[in-house]
């Protein structure tokens, strides 16, 4: 039977054990939650990216984050880890996590309101522009500011995961 795409929201979202606001998500990070940031990169280079977040595309997340994948991303350690995906405004991430969840991350989550709350509560944000070629093409803040322009201390980049296997 068809369903609307509110209807997959929905059942997306009831699946999730909790959204955290972006207050919370910054102190599940600094208790070692693992943020990963699904946008795109036109909008990861106009609005900036949140500092220790794992940037992993879309079309690769499950590969990415199952735990049992050979592909998985080095952050992805078990399937009881602490993870909140975050997307533009809160509405992809949803989708994204239920998906997670359904590879068995019982922890996995989003983001309420996604990068643009985060951003609008004045939390730490790498800027656009200050992004710099790194190891193995990670990308490496040379500063990080909150949008208010206060200066953070630079949190350790894990990189970007948007290598895809041929296969996926």
């Amino acid at each position: 039977m068809a369903k609307t795409v509110d209807e997959l929201l929905s059942e997306a979202r009831a699946r999730l054990p909790y959204r955290p606001s972006p207050a919370e998500a910054l102190a599940a990070q600094a208790n070692g939650a693992l943020v990963v940031d699904i946008r795109g990169d036109d909008q990861r280079r106009a609005g900036g990216l949140i500092p220790g977040a794992v940037v992993v595309a879309r079309n690769v997340l499950e590969w990415r984050c199952d735990p049992a994948s050979p592909w998985r991303d080095a952050a992805i350690r078990t399937r009881d880890q602490v993870i909140i995906v975050i997307c533009q405004e809160g509405f992809q991430s949803s989708l994204a996590a239920a998906a997670l969840q359904r590879l068995g991350l019982r922890k996995a989550t989003d983001l309420d309101g996604g990068f643009a709350a985060w951003r609008e509560a004045g939390l730490p944000v790498v800027p656009p522009g200050v992004l710099q070629p790194g190891p193995a093409g990670a990308a490496q803040a040379a500063q990080v500011t909150s949008p208010r322009g206060q200066e953070y201390p630079k949190n350790d980049d894990r990189g970007s995961s948007d290598d895809v296997h041929p296969d996926h």
